[in-house]
């Protein structure tokens, strides 16, 4: 059986938050990255209702920017989601939905970028998509195409 550790912590190590992104299955009868959305994990918590306790999370999710992987690197490219009036796209979902931990890579823009703002836990507000690694191991490699 595999199973992995998603990191949620808002002070990591005293060197800021840390909150992990995952693969999310969405469709579970289409294949590779059209049964998987991307989403940023912000929380977990859980709720008893009538007896039953439901297991959640909370997302951000990521949207695709094409239908297809980027020609050149052949990795999908993903942004973060959001409504009308710039509000996130959060939802909350069951824990059983999350199927892989995901490594998000930035898109680069052509205009420079002062090194001294950016520190890890402010890349996802700092770029504005990302590539979906699909070489990060050979799990993401058979899920990512």
């Amino acid at each position: 059986m595999h199973h992995e550790y998603i990191c949620l912590s808002p002070m990591w190590r005293n060197a800021g938050p840390q909150f992990d992104c995952d693969f999310i299955v969405t469709d579970p009868q289409a294949e590779g990255m059209c049964s998987l959305d991307v989403a940023h994990v912000l929380c977990f918590f859980s709720f008893k209702y009538q007896g039953m306790l439901y297991p959640c999370v909370i997302v951000h999710w990521f949207d695709c920017v094409r239908n297809g992987p980027d020609v050149a690197t052949g990795m999908w490219i993903v942004h973060p989601g959001y409504h009308m009036c710039s509000l996130w796209n959060i939802a909350i979902i069951h824990t059983d939905t999350i199927y892989h931990a995901v490594h998000l890579i930035p898109v680069y823009a052509a205009h420079n970028i002062n090194c001294g703002d950016i520190s890890p836990h402010h890349s996802y507000d700092i770029f504005h998509s990302f590539y979906v690694n699909k070489y990060a191991d050979h799990h993401a490699f058979k899920m990512a195409f």
